[in-house]
C-alpha cells in the first residue's frame, strides 16, 4: 500500500509523492528515488543532516532518538519542527505527511 507525502523542496514547489509502505524505506530514501535534492551524505545513519526537513502538519512521527537529537542539535537552520528524513520510516501512519526540505548548509 502507498501513502500520499508532500514535499516542498527549496525552490517552493510542492511534490506529491507516493510512497511504497512495504519496501523498508525512509523520507530521505524517498526524496532520492524522485530525484528531489537530498544528499543523505551518511546513508542513513543520522550523522550528517543533509536530509533535515521540517515536518508541517500534525502525523504521528516516531520518536526522535538520541542519534537524530544529536545531529540536529549541531545542525544549520534547526527549527521546533526539524527531523531527519533518514530517520523517518515510511508507514501507513505517514498519510498525508507534509515536509518542506531544509536549506542546504
Amino acid at each position: 500500500m502507498d501513502v500520499l507525502i508532500k514535499i516542498k523542496d527549496r525552490e517552493g514547489v510542492v511534490h506529491e509523492l507516493q510512497a511504497p509502505t512495504d519496501m523498508a524505506m525512509n523520507v530521505m530514501e524517498l526524496c532520492k528515488a524522485y530525484e528531489l535534492p537530498v544528499e543523505g551524505t551518511c546513508g542513513g545513519m543520522a550523522m550528517c543532516a543533509s536530509c533535515q526537513c521540517y515536518v508541517l502538519n500534525d502525523v504521528s512521527l516516531p520518536e526522535m532518538g538520541e542519534d537524530e537529537e544529536a545531529m540536529l542539535s549541531e545542525a544549520f537552520y534547526v527549527k521546533s519542527n526539524s527531523r531527519l528524513g533518514c530517520q523517518i520510516p515510511i508507514t501507513v501512519d505517514l498519510e498525508g505527511l507534509e515536509l518542506e526540505l531544509a536549506p542546504e548548509s
